[in-house]
């Protein structure tokens, strides 16, 4: 299937590594050119060099801290220069802090706020005169907590649901423009990410970090975790041209470890 996407123009927020890094890749694989951004510019300029030696699409990087409203602005803007124009806007922002209720203090919640709700909300605005002009598509991602709250990450569960709600309303007001906007939560796919929660886990019931491991495996159907270009695959077909009808849904990709129907 050709998935329309060469010579597309992607911006990939939290890109430098984990699951925004394999979202570009699959991209670039595609012949998108993406603009890249994260924190680390010295990461962020490692990654664009590999991506780019595999010859697809063409790779840009920019720093941009996501809890600055002047850095989106400044990213958004510099994507359009040097593309010409934006197709793409996949939201993603590394995870809130583990904790319990209790635990945690109202800067905690601030700042989980700032990164993993209003981050999305701010660059949507930044990105949509872009994307009104021929049609595109939005994808947030947020995590398989909004179908099941995950214990302990109680700041998670709460923000990411606010993800469903932003995608579902804006992909009705959107429609209008062809403008397709999707949710994709991710369960246990293995990055840095999940190899800290699982250190947490481990030091918090006082077991190692490879019984957590074997134990969270058994629950999941497929009996692995996830690889993170099995999900970015997901992200990059519902980007493309081989989507054209979904739009305001949500995808959890988890190995089947979710019951809920």
């Amino acid at each position: 299937m050709d998935l329309g996407l060469k010579n597309k123009k992607a911006l990939v927020m939290a890109s430098s590594q984990g699951l925004g890094k394999a979202i570009a890749e699959q991209f670039v694989r595609e012949g998108t050119d993406v603009m890249i951004a994260s924190r680390n510019e010295d990461q962020l300029k490692k990654v664009a060099e590999e991506l780019n030696s595999l010859q697809g699409g063409k790779v840009a990087f920019i720093r941009c801290d996501i809890t600055i409203p002047d850095d989106i602005t400044r990213t958004v803007k510099h994507t359009a220069e040097v593309f010409g124009g934006i197709d793409i806007l996949v939201n993603n922002a590394g995870g809130p802090p583990a904790g319990n209720f209790e635990e945690l203090k109202d800067e905690d919640w601030h700042r989980a706020f700032e990164l993993n709700l209003l981050s999305y909300i701010r660059l949507i605005r930044e990105a949509l005169p872009y994307l009104k002009e021929k049609g595109g598509r939005i994808i947030n991602i947020a995590s398989s907590s909004v179908r099941e709250p995950i214990p302990g990450l109680i700041l998670s569960n709460t923000l990411r649901l606010g993800i469903v709600g932003l995608s579902k309303t804006i992909a009705d007001e959107f429609a209008k423009y062809n403008i397709l906007v999707n949710t994709v939560g991710p369960g246990r796919i293995a990055t840095e990410r999940l190899d800290h929660l699982d250190e947490v886990r481990a030091e918090v019931k006082g077991v190692s970090i490879q019984e957590i491991k074997e134990q969270s495996e058994k629950s999941i159907p497929l009996g692995r975790e996830g690889k993170p270009e099995e999900f970015a695959k997901i992200v990059v077909f519902l980007a493309s041209e081989g989507n054209t009808y979904m739009t305001g849904s949500t995808f959890i990709v988890d190995g089947g470890k979710l019951r809920s129907i």
